[in-house]
Formats: structure tokens, C-alpha cells, sequence
């Protein structure tokens, strides 16, 4: 399967280098190259692009509103924030975005290649540096679950945590991907989240599940 990238950052050599990147992987082409956001979501918008990388500050639209835009038009398509050291703020705002990964700069080439590969399999990433931040914001602004999940809830969440797809996760618990559907509704309801990235958050914060 070949994955289509856009690349969205308004400095060259950053671009440059995760030109070289990921030329490194055969399965994986570069669909284009934008300096802002604008830019980032007309090229997705016209390339159908798998993934994008998106610098969280560029000028005029910043990746936040970049990340919003493209995933309520193209809710398929995978997003991956890049930020500096310093950009921690933006974190927890660009997870309820949509994205399937946040990582910082320097990350590197073969980390970098894994998340491509991992997100389009439904998998989601944070740079290990960042977790506690993530965890801590988390934790505070969504509370401690109003409900008990089910066994099967935990198990289901113990297999996302994991990385698993849902068509992953139908055939290994012999279920339909339908009714992983219907019980991942529940979950987040019960965990008062919004999506896969969030109830994994939450559950490795709150011991639900073994990582």
C-alpha cells in the first residue's frame, strides 16, 4: 500500500529534512509540500493525501486550525502535529483536534517512518517526553469515569492501547467490527471522551490497562 504525505511547515529545511526521511521508505510519497496552513489544507483537500505532518506554528492559519479543518472535511485522513520543545500548550488542544500523533522535531528518522506506518493502521503516537503532560492536563479536565466498564469494555480498551484497529480488534475477540463500534461509543461515553487517542490516554493514566 502506497501512503500519500503532505508535508506542512513553513521553514525549507525542515522540509527538506522530512523530504529525506522519508525517502527512506518505498511504500510511503511525498503528495506535496505547503508553507501554511491554508496551503496544508488546499493540498490535502486536492491530493486525497493518507497523512499529513503539520508544524503546529506556521503563518496566518496555525496547525490547531489546520488539524480542525481537514479532519471534519477529510476524517480519514491521518494527521501528525510536529512541534518544538516549548510548544507543550498546544498539546492537549490539538489531541481533541484529531491528531494521531504528536511528536517533537527532533524525532527521529526511524520513530518518525514508524508513525506514518502506525497511523494509518489506526495507531496513535505522543513523544514519551511529552506523556506527563498529557496525562496531567488529561486527568484534569476530564475527572475520574462516572461508570464501570464492562470485561469486554476492558478488553476492547486493552487492545486499543495496544494499537490494534478495530478489524484487529473484531477478529481477535471473534466479535463483528460493528460491535467494536458500538462498545467503543460506549467507552468514550462512559470515560467522557471523544475519541480512541483520548480513551487510551485515560485509561493508561487511570491503570484500566497494561502498556
Amino acid at each position: 500500500m502506497t501512503i500519500k504525505v503532505v508535508i506542512a511547515d513553513d521553514h525549507p529545511l525542515i522540509r527538506e529534512g522530512l523530504r529525506r526521511i522519508l525517502s527512506l521508505a518505498p511504500d510511503v510519497i511525498i503528495a506535496g509540500e505547503a508553507e501554511s496552513g491554508e496551503q496544508a489544507v488546499e493540498l490535502t483537500r486536492r491530493t486525497g493525501a493518507d497523512v499529513v505532518l503539520l508544524d503546529v506554528n506556521m503563518p496566518g492559519m496555525n496547525g490547531i486550525t489546520a488539524c480542525k479543518l481537514i479532519k471534519t472535511e477529510m476524517p480519514g485522513t491521518k494527521v501528525i502535529a510536529l512541534t518544538i520543545h516549548d510548544q507543550e500548550e498546544y498539546l492537549f488542544e490539538l489531541i481533541r483536534a484529531g491528531v494521531s500523533a504528536y511528536l517533537l522535531k527532533d524525532v527521529s528518522p526511524d520513530k518518525l517512518l514508524e508513525a506514518i506506518l502506525g497511523v494509518t493502521r489506526g495507531e496513535s503516537f505522543i513523544s514519551p517526553r511529552l506523556a506527563a503532560k498529557v496525562f496531567q492536563e488529561f486527568n484534569r479536565r476530564t475527572g475520574k469515569a462516572g461508570n464501570i466498564l464492562t470485561n469486554r469494555e476492558l478488553e476492547i480498551l486493552q487492545l486499543l492501547a495496544q494499537g490494534e484497529s478495530n478489524k484487529s480488534i473484531a477478529q481477535k475477540l471473534f466479535i463483528s467490527e460493528k460491535t467494536v463500534k458500538n462498545h467503543l461509543t460506549n467507552i468514550f461515553q462512559k470515560l467522557n471522551v471523544n475519541d480512541r487517542t483520548q480513551a487510551v490516554l485515560y485509561a493508561i493514566k487511570n491503570k484500566l490497562v497494561q502498556v
